[in-house]
């Protein structure tokens, strides 16, 4: 069992968990991840590792609740455990001096992105974020990013904060301003890691995405996460999840990510169903007390 040391909501339902976990926190490098399972019967996730802390012997994950799993995992507080973290999985972001870098994240990606733009920056790079999300109250980790840059963008998709557009607008500004770029890192949705890869291979711009393919035991034994990089099948969990976006397949990721979509649906519905029904019984035995 992993302690829950600390757990707070960074934006809507997206949340920050500390978790105990001695021997990943001493291993893991940027860019890898753990494979998560929240009892005996759950299913298992996988959650990048924002940060770790190697005296204290934890790590930060950050979770966005979007289906069944990582709603329940952000339903729990300080002092909860999680059953089982697996890791560090994955092979550790390629960090090299490069020169002139642009991190960019989009949503809950800016916690992937993080800890790799950390890295690139202990690494001498000149280091640019951009930190997108849809709106400001969904915008995370500003200070943190801030804290790692040499230049640091906000963008909002509805301008309610920082610039109004897609990060792949501020991207192209950057070029088009002339300011020399040498390797770009792009974490998010995949239709946005699609769009700065179509920028940056206009200009030859070295390329990382950090792929999130459908995965189960996140050690390439099942074949759930395979993805095709350059016209050859890989493993996201063994051979990623960083490839180069210039020659991943986008199309065959997004159709293999909704195999299961009617699925996750289905799962979804019943666990709000119940939740809503224990909060029910729960109020009726307080009524009845």
């Amino acid at each position: 069992m992993h302690k829950i040391l600390e757990a707070r909501f960074l934006a809507e339902n997206i949340k920050l968990f500390r978790i105990e976990a001695p021997r990943i926190a001493r291993k893991r490098k940027a860019g890898q991840f753990v494979i998560v399972r929240l009892d005996e019967h759950g299913e298992r996730i996988p959650l990048t590792i924002a940060d770790s802390d190697t005296g204290a012997g934890t790590i930060t994950i950050i979770v966005q609740g979007v289906g069944k799993t990582t709603k329940a995992l952000n339903m729990k507080e300080r002092g909860d455990s999680i059953m089982d973290v697996v890791g560090p999985l994955g092979m550790p972001s390629h960090i090299d001096k490069f020169g002139n870098v642009v991190c960019i994240g989009g949503g809950v990606g800016t916690a992937i992105a993080l800890p790799t733009a950390t890295a690139l920056k202990k690494a001498e790079n000149y280091v640019i974020t951009i930190n997108g999300a849809r709106s400001k109250n969904l915008v995370i980790l500003e200070n943190e990013m801030k804290a790692v840059s040499d230049e640091s963008y906000v963008t909002t998709d509805d301008g309610s904060y920082g610039f109004h557009g897609f990060v792949t607008q501020k991207l192209q500004q950057l070029i088009d301003n002339g300011k020399k770029i040498d390797f770009v890192l792009a974490i998010g949705p995949i239709p946005m890691m699609k769009a700065v890869a179509d920028v940056t291979r206009a200009y030859k711009i070295k390329t990382v995405v950090s792929l999130n393919p459908i995965m189960v035991d996140g050690t390439g034994m099942c074949g759930g996460c395979r993805v095709i990089v350059d016209g050859v099948s890989k493993f996201a969990c063994v051979d990623g999840p960083e490839f180069d976006a210039h020659v991943v397949d986008f199309k065959n990721l997004a159709d293999r990510n909704k195999m299961y979509t009617k699925n996750e649906r289905v799962s979804l519905k019943h666990f709000e169903h119940n939740c809503r029904l224990d909060k029910k019984i729960n109020e009726i035995k307080t009524m009845n007390d």
